[in-house]
């Protein structure tokens, strides 16, 4: 309850004021307005309150304006002494406690502007860390002895020869399927040879670099910022820099370089391997011979078509890799951090495969490839 005396505000507590029902009072208290402009002198009047805790007087606080209440003149008349002194305990830790004032939820505009401001910082750390790899990897190309080479071959291994059996299953089914459902349609047109064209092209150019690389994104970029998350979680990463040691150097460029080698050799199994999916289905269900089919691919898919697909890879791992390791190196002391990080990396990583694809399109029709 609230009631005005020439510039002084007053309000009169009621009930118990304790954790146990603290949802009631916030419902009840958003049906009255609340005096939160410090400069008003305030008078509260606790002659009804039954009960208070530490909780109920943060609400308080709360209602009133936050840690700003403290500076704020406040009287308490017609108090119980042991409830006077848990408010007043309470008001002298505002600051301490760090209590947040009540604000008023955003409205759209706001929400876009907020998540506007968000991406831009967000692109803006990420240009930064890209622009810092390429310095320390031009560094590294001048000076190869300093190249960490044990590590860049477990990371080739874990990256490459690892992820095979995934990207041979994916393609092969990939394949398949873009096979089978080309056929049900070239074969009502009796130009059943077609089929090895589209599944030839679709699978060089397109299919197999954009494949390759999502799923290389869910597993290798996600486990990344996991591995370098969970170091800097252990305080491993503070350890390698007093040691003198670059996280950079140590951690970043041996999985960048890792991925930017092995991810063309993973295009190139998923081609071969999605093509002969599309063999299958031409054989079984359109009665091409496997000789036809080979010589026709010869036809029908040049060296450029595939020196395109192939020279998407080694920039969709490039980034994959910084973004996998930027948001390894952004992970807070906790371990909710780390599963957050680990999920943004894999939805920004499959973006950024996407929309580099859609610019790798773009730039092929208007140079004629």
């Amino acid at each position: 309850m609230e009631s005005k005396k020439g510039a002084t505000k007053s309000i009169a507590l009621a009930g118990a004021w304790r954790l146990e029902n603290l949802k009631d009072i916030q419902e009840a208290a958003k049906q009255h307005p609340w005096p939160v402009r410090v400069d008003t002198p305030l008078i509260i009047d606790g002659r009804q309150l039954e009960q208070i805790d530490t909780s109920g007087a943060l609400l308080l606080f709360q209602l009133l304006g936050g840690s700003s209440a403290k500076n704020r003149e406040i009287s308490l008349v017609n108090f119980q002494e042991n409830h006077q002194r848990i408010i007043t305990l309470v008001k002298e830790h505002l600051n301490d406690l760090n209590i947040a004032p009540t604000v008023t939820p955003f409205n759209l505009i706001q929400k876009i502007g907020r998540s506007t401001v968000l991406f831009l910082q967000q692109l803006a750390r990420l240009i930064s860390f890209i622009g810092q790899s390429n310095v320390e990897s031009w560094r590294l190309l001048r000076h190869p002895q300093t190249i960490r080479w044990k590590e860049l071959v477990v990371q080739i291994q874990r990256a490459c020869l690892e992820a095979i059996p995934i990207i041979m299953l994916v393609t092969l089914l990939i394949g398949v399927v873009v096979a089978y459902l080309s056929a049900t349609q070239v074969k009502q047109f009796g130009a059943n040879i077609f089929v090895v064209d589209g599944i030839g092209i679709a699978m060089c150019r397109e299919l197999s670099p954009m494949i390759v690389a999502i799923v290389v994104a869910g597993r290798t970029g996600s486990a990344y910022t996991a591995q370098i998350g969970t170091m800097k979680l252990n305080e491993e990463l503070d350890a390698m820099i007093t040691l003198g040691l670059s996280p950079m150097q140590v951690l970043v460029l041996p999985r960048l370089l890792a991925l930017v080698i092995t991810l063309p050799l993973l295009v190139f199994i998923g081609d071969l391997v999605g093509i002969f999916g599309g063999l299958i289905i031409a054989r079984t269900y359109l009665e091409i011979t496997t000789v036809t089919f080979i010589s026709r691919l010869q036809e029908a898919v040049s060296l450029q078509t595939f020196l395109v697909g192939i020279a998407k890879a080694p920039v969709f791992a490039a980034f994959i890799a910084i973004i996998g390791c930027r948001m390894g190196l952004n992970v807070e002391n906790n371990a909710r951090s780390v599963g957050m990080h680990t999920t943004s990396t894999v939805v920004q990583s499959i973006v950024s495969v996407i929309l580099l694809d859609a610019v790798f399109a773009v730039l092929c029709v208007q140079l004629g490839i």
